[in-house]
């Protein structure tokens, strides 16, 4: 009797974590989804790295689940505490801002300066105005709009869908920057893309293909095996082994040059990424428990005008 009641305690503690953090589903009768929602004080993620809207803890199809938790400990203030196909724009106003002085992160706010040491996504950044957010919900999509305003020339309304595809086994990530400020916006973002495919261990049961023929080698880990316009794990990653690399072999300036799938031959899931803008840099990371191919582009908007962008997730699964 006394061990039952543990186990309900125990689940009702667990239920009480997972509920905390304020959430939505969404659904086309092809995908599931999860998605937690910006908020200062009770959000699943509240650091100073990531856009806080588009945060997605799971995504199902056919059986087999895209993306989770890679970390053992959660802390919402954590820079990487986070999951699903994330993003992250560069710093605006960091080199001319003075210590204590604040700068700008997209779908996040303005953050205070430590000091003059170069900008790390990791440092302990306090934040200081996290603009307004309003989130609309529909049943196969999540409407985020963040507005900022820091005060001193930059203002904008950022406004991010995550939608998907009626019929079709397809995410859209829909973008739009319009810049309501005196200031010109121009800075760059990147998807971080935290796969956990189906809770498969990063290794040789994984491919990544690329659009273009990869121009290097990768780095002297011994982990990775680069040929023609694959990449490849010689085994599976071990705790506390990583991968960073660079790929070259993209022009810079082509919207071809965004397309990359992640298959995994053990389980048949499979996933292909593109987007509408060029791929302005690549690089790819991974650890044990999740692997993330992080293509960039670039963003610029002058006062009064827009930028949009979308990017696409085709879910399939491959003939094992």
């Amino acid at each position: 009797m006394l061990k039952q009641i543990l186990t309900i305690c125990l689940l009702l503690s667990s239920y009480q974590v997972i509920a905390q953090y304020p959430e939505a589903r969404i659904s086309n009768g092809e995908i599931e989804a999860r998605l937690y929602l910006p908020d200062a004080k009770e959000g699943f993620y509240r650091g100073s790295r990531f856009d806080w809207a588009g945060v997605i803890p799971s995504l199902k199809y056919k059986g087999h689940e895209y993306f989770g938790e890679w970390y053992a400990k959660h802390d919402p203030n954590r820079h990487d505490a986070i999951t699903g196909p994330v993003e992250a724009f560069d710093p605006i106003e960091y080199e001319s801002a003075a210590p204590g002085e604040t700068f700008i992160k997209i779908g996040i706010g303005t953050v205070k300066k430590i000091n003059n040491n170069p900008y790390r996504f990791n440092a302990p950044f306090e934040l200081v105005n996290t603009g307004t957010w309003k989130v609309r919900k529909k049943h196969d999509r999540i409407i985020f709009i963040h507005k900022l305003n820091d005060g001193k020339g930059y203002s904008y309304t950022y406004t991010k869908t995550v939608r998907l595809l009626k019929g079709k086994p397809e995410l859209v990530l829909e973008h739009n920057l319009k810049n309501t400020g005196q200031k010109s916006i121009n800075t760059s973002v990147f998807n971080h893309n935290f796969f956990v495919i189906d809770s498969q261990t990063t290794g040789s049961d994984f491919t990544v293909t690329l659009p273009f023929k990869i121009g290097n080698k990768p780095t002297g880990k011994n982990l990775m095996d680069f040929s023609e316009n694959k990449m490849s794990y010689l085994r599976d990653l071990k705790k506390g082994e990583s991968t960073m690399e660079y790929p070259t072999g993209y022009s810079g300036d082509k919207v071809e040059d965004y397309d990359f799938r992640i298959e995994n031959k053990k389980t048949g899931a499979g996933v292909r990424i593109t987007a509408d803008r060029a791929l302005s840099k690549f690089m790819y990371w991974s650890v044990p428990t999740t692997l993330s191919p992080e293509p960039f582009i670039k963003v610029d908007a002058d006062p009064g005008k827009q930028f949009n962008w979308a990017i696409k997730y085709q879910f399939y699964n491959t003939e094992k």
